[in-house]
């Protein structure tokens, strides 16, 4: 038995909120008073039991859910599969297969067509970054939306997926820096940003600035360093959001600074350079970062006496 709350709903006899389901008695009883507000409700529930994972897959009847990184969400129609259904198929009844076939593929609309080559697009793309797929599927659904509203007409597909990739994966916390989305697309960071900025608008997607925290695992991981040293970036991090040190700086540029300062205190050495070759951001940029950091948070002496036990 689970209790659960519903919205707008009161017991008529006590006013409570909080509700029982009884799914053996096919009951709804008010958890304050006992009083039964439904019963006989159907139980919508499979009919048969299984005790592994074949049996399940066995007596299962429904498909795949439904998923906007296919261009037919999952549902395909496919009128054999290579050439070498064709010789499965009795010599008479070759020809007439053929040319199923073949209009079937002509039939497809050009929407379609459009979402089949843009959605393996995206597909080569959230592989090369390493995304997760709920950034594959977001995706999906935001490309489906502006070829709908007639937004790529006039503009590469490749711009479009590489913008959405770029803005999708702020705002699910796994950001990528435009530098790795122009490798990964093979465009331009000029034509990435310009169709960023004109899809984000029509879609009205709201992205805030990229949080530099959000960067700071992976960075770690690139470099192979210790948790410790990213926990104590992020705590860097923490500190510096604080006292307004971060706002109009790059977000990259401020957690390579915090990872650097970091392996100093940790005692895990890397120098400047690695880590600006990791992050894609120049050595000057970590060291203004790293001096604005470690002056306004008062970190200097620290760092000097790691610096001399070295």
């Amino acid at each position: 038995m689970a209790s659960f709350e519903k919205s707008g709903k009161k017991c008529p006899d006590c006013g409570g909120t909080l509700f029982i389901e009884d799914k053996n008695r096919g009951e709804i009883v008010c958890a304050k008073c006992g009083l039964v507000l439904e019963e006989d409700f159907i139980d919508r529930g499979q009919e048969w039991r299984s005790f592994d994972s074949e049996q399940s897959s066995n007596r299962a009847r429904s498909g795949a859910p439904l998923t906007y990184t296919k261009h037919d969400k999952g549902l395909t129609t496919e009128i054999g599969k290579g050439l070498g259904e064709l010789y499965k198929v009795p010599g008479k009844k070759r020809a007439q297969y053929y040319r199923l076939k073949k209009w079937h593929k002509r039939l497809i609309e050009s929407k379609d067509r459009n979402l089949s080559f843009a959605l393996s697009e995206l597909q080569r793309v959230i592989s090369f970054l390493n995304l997760p797929k709920s950034v594959h599927e977001k995706v999906g659904r935001y490309y489906e939306e502006a070829v709908d509203k007639g937004l790529v007409r006039g503009r590469s597909i490749e711009s479009v997926i590489a913008a959405l990739v770029y803005g999708v994966s702020r705002q699910f916390d796994t950001p990528r820096t435009l530098d790795e989305i122009a490798e990964a697309s093979g465009l331009e960071k000029r034509d990435i940003g310009r169709t960023y900025r004109y899809i984000s608008r029509e879609l009205r997607i709201r992205i805030l600035p990229a949080d530099p925290q959000t960067f700071v695992p992976r960075f770690c991981s690139m470099l192979n360093l210790s948790d410790k040293v990213q926990a104590g970036a992020i705590k860097i991090l923490g500190q510096a959001q604080k006292h307004d040190i971060t706002s109009g700086k790059g977000p990259t540029g401020v957690a390579a600074a915090a990872i650097y300062i970091s392996c100093v205190l940790n005692g895990e050495k890397r120098t400047q350079r690695e880590v600006a070759s990791i992050v894609n951001v120049t050595e000057v940029t970590i060291r203004n970062r790293y001096k604005e950091l470690v002056e306004k948070l008062g970190l200097e002496k620290e760092v000097e006496e790691k610096t001399k036990e070295e």
